[in-house]
This record gives structure tokens, C-alpha cells and sequence, in this order.
């Protein structure tokens, strides 16, 4: 028989109400998950791409555009992921440290694979400059990433079930080497981002199609190829995003749809996954102008559609911790107004200054680029 171990609860209150550190969260969450599904389906499509295009063809052309952005995507998504990370361990460190802990060796060895796979990402852009092959550093670089998403999925799972810690923790000698046996519920969470990866990757090539200077055959192939593959991959992600709901214990989808979190949040994932998928199928039959709206209306219906994603995910989240004597809600606040002020207008301030970033380099990029013409 398992026995439950749950941490005390942290003496210190938190500086500020729950549902603030649940709404900074969720924000952050959203803007990170948007990075990591364009790293890791741009990634995918573009050594695709490379290693069956031939030189000088259409598809060559897409992958080298493609890969020379990711390194700028990374950026993010390690940013991005930062916040949120906080932000969790602020909520429900008393499981997640503990998790982390049992699982430590692999926890720890992320950071060293997503320097190499980040490294690869240069590279692989430095050889597409030079007007070579790049696609088995692409590989490699996207099987370090995704092997990192499966531990993070692995993680975010193992933080769930507290009566599973001890006989892990007792298994790896305190070394941190032995991951969990498969949960039914790991493998649905993991397909869900890694599918939807390739259906965003899709979106961001037909966006990368219809606003970057291309010849005339690579604005073509990346804009129908890219729409085809977001709307192939975006039907599968509504599947998968079913079978995630199907492997929850009986005790959490029973109250998923009593919690407004939930409620919403699958709601609003529901309706933006359909209107990104009619828009993005829309815009690769449509020629002109008309394409390019429906595109832009497909991307920005994917990231809404993210957004109802990690409510969904919070919802169920919350749901399991509660199922095993965790309420997220049930913590001593002492609220410091005047330094959540402060962090709130930093807060801000930083997203603005990742805009207005983002906005530059996509100047100089196109600049460069007339130069070099």
C-alpha cells in the first residue's frame, strides 16, 4: 500500500492573493507554450523540409528560412518559460519541488540538453547562410528538445500522484535516475503539445510565407504547404485533445465541468482550435490578399486556442492535487500591495520591451537580407 507524503505547507504567506499568482501564471504559461509549439514544429517541418528538398528547390529554400529564425524562438522560449515555472512553484511547490526532487537527475540534465540543442539551432542556421545541408543538426537538435518536453510532461505528471514518490525516490537511491512507469495520462498531455507543435509550425510557415520577403516559389510553398499541414494537425490536436479529457480519473472529469476554469477554458480552446483550422485551410486555397487576413486570423485564433488550453490544464491540475488533499486555495496570504504594484508595472514593461524587440529584429533581419540581395 502507497502512503501519501505531502510537505508542510511553507510557513511564509504569499506576498499577494492566489488568484493574482493563478492569473500571472496562466498569462505566462500561454505566451511560453505559444514558443515552445512554434520551436518544436518549425523545427520538425523545416529538417523535413531539408533533408528531401533539393538545392535550390522551393522546399530547400522554406527550410533555410525557416531554421533561421528559431535560434530568435528559443530566445523565448526560455524566457517565457521562466515566469511560469516561478509562478508554479510559488502554488504548489510543495508538490512540484518534491517531484523534481524524485526525478532530479533528469531535471537537472535539461539545462545541458537545451544548451546542445540550442547550439545545434545556430549551427544549423550558420550552414543554411552558407547554402548547405543542415537537416541531421536539426535532427539532433529536435530530438534533445523533445526529449526535454518529455521530461517536463513526465514531471508535471509525477507532481499529481504524491503516493508514487517514496517507492521512486527509494528506488534510485536518492540519485534521481529512475523516471515514473508510464502514466495513462503522460502520453495524451505529450502528443496533445507535440501534435499541436506541427499544427502551429504549419500556421507560423504560412505566416512566414505571406509577411517575409521569398521568391515567388518559397512564398507559395510555405503558404499552401505550411496551411495544409496546420489544418492536417490541428484535426489531429482536437483528438488528442479528447483523449487527455478520456485518461483522467473518474474524480477529475467529474468536476472539470464544475469548475468554471475548466469550463471556459475547454470552451475557448474548442472554438478557436475549429476557427484556426477553417482559417488556415481557408488561406492556403485563397490567393491575394484575402489569403493573407486568413492566415493572420489563423494565427491569431492559435493563440487563443492555447490560451484555453492551459485554463483547461490548470483546471485539471487543480482537480488531481485536490483528489489527493492539496488545495491550491488554501494558503495563508499576507498581501504587500505596494510590491505587487511595483512587479506588476515591471511586468508590463518587460512584455512591451519583448514587442518592441521582436519588432526590430524583424527589421534588421529584412534589411540585412536587401543588403546581401
Amino acid at each position: 500500500m502507497s502512503l501519501l507524503y505531502l510537505p508542510n505547507v511553507d510557513p511564509i504567506p504569499l506576498p499577494a492573493p492566489v488568484w493574482l499568482f493563478k492569473v500571472l501564471h496562466i498569462a505566462t504559461l500561454m505566451l511560453h507554450f505559444v514558443a515552445v509549439q512554434l520551436i518544436l514544429g518549425g523545427l520538425t517541418l523545416a529538417t523535413v523540409w531539408n533533408l528531401f528538398g533539393k538545392s535550390g528547390s522551393p522546399m530547400a529554400g522554406a527550410s533555410d528560412s525557416v531554421v533561421k529564425k528559431l535560434p530568435t524562438v528559443m530566445t523565448y522560449v526560455i524566457n517565457f518559460g521562466v515566469p511560469p515555472l516561478l509562478f508554479s512553484q510559488v502554488l504548489y511547490g510543495q508538490t512540484l519541488y518534491t517531484s523534481s526532487v524524485v526525478i532530479g537527475f533528469y531535471w537537472i540534465l535539461v539545462i545541458f540538453l537545451l544548451i546542445a540543442g540550442y547550439y545545434l539551432l545556430y549551427r544549423a542556421g550558420d550552414r543554411a547562410d552558407a547554402g548547405r545541408s543542415w537537416w541531421w543538426m536539426g535532427l539532433v537538435s529536435l530530438v534533445l528538445l523533445a526529449y526535454v518536453a518529455r521530461i517536463y510532461a513526465t514531471n508535471m505528471t509525477l507532481m499529481l500522484h504524491p503516493e508514487r514518490w517514496l517507492a521512486l525516490y527509494v528506488e534510485s537511491g536518492g540519485f534521481g535516475g529512475v523516471m515514473p512507469k508510464v502514466d495513462p495520462t503522460t502520453l495524451p498531455r505529450f502528443l496533445f503539445m507535440t501534435v499541436g507543435a506541427l499544427g502551429f509550425g504549419g500556421i507560423a510557415a504560412a505566416l512566414l510565407g505571406q509577411y517575409f520577403t521569398h521568391t515567388d516559389d518559397v512564398k507559395r510553398f510555405l503558404t499552401r504547404t505550411g496551411s495544409l499541414l496546420g489544418a492536417v494537425f490541428l484535426a489531429v490536436q482536437m483528438l488528442c485533445g479528447y483523449w487527455v479529457y478520456a485518461a483522467q480519473p473518474a474524480v477529475v472529469k467529474e468536476g472539470f465541468w464544475n469548475s468554471p476554469i475548466g469550463y471556459y477554458g475547454a470552451i475557448l480552446w474548442a472554438v478557436f482550435s475549429v476557427a484556426a483550422l477553417a482559417s488556415i485551410a481557408a488561406g492556403g486555397l485563397i490567393k491575394g490578399s484575402l489569403s493573407r487576413l486568413l492566415v493572420s486570423v489563423a494565427g491569431l485564433a492559435a493563440v487563443l486556442m492555447t490560451a484555453g488550453a492551459v485554463l483547461a490544464r490548470d483546471a485539471i491540475r487543480d482537480l488531481s492535487l485536490l483528489a489527493v488533499g492539496f488545495d491550491v486555495w488554501n494558503r495563508t496570504v499576507v498581501a504587500n500591495w505596494s510590491v505587487v504594484g511595483i512587479f506588476l508595472v515591471l511586468f508590463v514593461a518587460a512584455l512591451v520591451l519583448i514587442a518592441v524587440l521582436l519588432v526590430a529584429v524583424n527589421r534588421s533581419m529584412k534589411e540585412v537580407k536587401n543588403q546581401n540581395a
